[in-house]
């Protein structure tokens, strides 16, 4: 069974265009779907990247990091902006970017999922860079490109595309008063993007140099969360009325599209070393692999995974031309990304594979339950049925050992 991508045209490709000042090109796909096959430029940047990843963040270096004080790999965060240059991907030529699209992007946190890679990828080169795309600001897109500063945008992290504009934070006479939670990667930003309502209920966008910031404890413990409160504090405003809601919306679309990419990178590594366990792991003198009904369930994995390979690349396709239907690209891709807990038609099995301790060699959980790819947010442990080996505990997770 091979992990090989396999995405079949739909559809004429559309080449790839330099962007505008205010984000990837927005030109009108012409009739047909849009070609969702990886390009030769974008297979040699995913080989460089996570040549990169794996050379200066090794699965042990990330768990470790997670139990240190400094869970943000900032030498890897520095590797990427200075040596591949892939922090500024969707920032045009003329702000110091590379002037490429948010599909390139997306190719990029396939591989960072795929090793949960602990860079605020996601919250500056992302997430800010799709706002601060949309105004058009380039003083600050310049210093997000070379990756010499980071941004966060100061919403919480799970709000979704279509959302209301924030009001948790005020603004009047030039100065911000209000709170924001469970905001992703605020904790390494040097400048904030603060979504705020004046005095008369207009929304507006600011650039904020800080918060008083509480860091949260997140079930990723690879990407940190915080609460910002800010009491009166200045900053710069950067869009008002429409153009603020523009920004943002456009922001949360961008994000919610490429943040499938990165959970499907997770999925496809969890699948791949899922595979390679069950060839090597026997039981009763075979190897796992080798029974039928882990055969079929391995299978409906492989076809979850291949369909949120195919919805993500279509998401990201979407954001890079600008399409209209971006908004629901994104949503079909979280869908199948992020699906939300329901009775299963018929009894399915979803994987995770997991390292006890830095060096070891990972256990595999089975579990019974709807279809659903691993993504980056899910926990590392899982559920089993009653397969020989299995722990017999009382425990509602059980677990298999070794």
């Amino acid at each position: 069974m091979s992990t090989a991508e396999q995405q079949t045209a739909a559809g004429p490709q559309t080449a790839a265009e330099p962007q505008g000042a205010a984000g990837p090109q927005a030109t009108a796909e012409p009739q047909g779907a849009a070609d969702l096959s990886y390009s030769e430029v974008e297979q040699e940047l995913r080989a460089n990247v996570r040549a990169l990843v794996a050379a200066r963040s090794p699965q042990a270096s990330v768990l470790a990091r997670t139990e240190s004080a400094e869970p943000v790999d900032t030498g890897l965060w520095r590797a990427l902006g200075a040596e591949l240059g892939v922090t500024g991907l969707a920032v045009p030529e003329r702000w110091g970017g590379a002037g490429a699209s948010w599909r390139e992007t997306a190719v990029v946190l396939e591989e960072l999922g795929r090793a949960t890679a602990a860079v605020p990828y996601l919250g500056s080169c992302v997430l800010a860079t799709a706002a601060l795309l949309s105004v058009g600001d380039g003083g600050l897109l310049s210093g997000l490109a070379s990756g010499e500063r980071v941004a966060a945008l100061a919403v919480p992290f799970a709000t979704a595309p279509g959302a209301a504009f924030p009001a948790t934070v005020e603004a009047r006479d030039g100065r911000l008063t209000g709170a924001v939670g469970r905001v992703a990667d605020a904790l390494t930003a040097d400048v904030l993007l603060v979504p705020a309502l004046t005095a008369d209920g207009s929304p507006t966008l600011w650039a904020v140099d800080g918060a008083a910031a509480t860091p949260l404890v997140s079930l990723d413990m690879t990407r940190p969360l915080a609460d910002l409160r800010w009491d009166g504090v200045g900053g710069r405003l950067l869009a008002r009325g429409p153009e603020a809601v523009r920004a943002v919306e456009s922001a949360l679309n961008t994000g919610a599209a490429l943040l499938a990419a990165e959970q499907l990178g997770v999925a496809e590594w969890a699948l791949e070393t899922t595979l390679d366990y069950v060839r090597t792991r026997h039981q009763f003198g075979r190897p796992v692999g080798s029974f039928q009904a882990v055969k079929h369930r391995l299978a409906d994995l492989w076809v979850a995974v291949t369909q949120l390979r195919a919805v993500s690349r279509s998401a990201a396709a979407a954001v890079a031309t600008g399409s209209p239907d971006a908004q629901v690209a994104a949503s079909v891709a979280q869908a199948f990304a992020s699906p939300r807990r329901s009775p299963p038609p018929r009894r399915r099995c979803s994987c995770t594979a997991v390292s006890a301790s830095p060096g070891s060699t990972p256990r595999i959980c089975f579990s019974s339950g709807p279809r659903a790819p691993p993504s980056r947010s899910a926990p590392r442990t899982g559920t089993g049925p009653d397969w020989p080996g299995w722990s017999t505990s009382p425990s509602p997770y059980r677990s298999r050992h070794d």
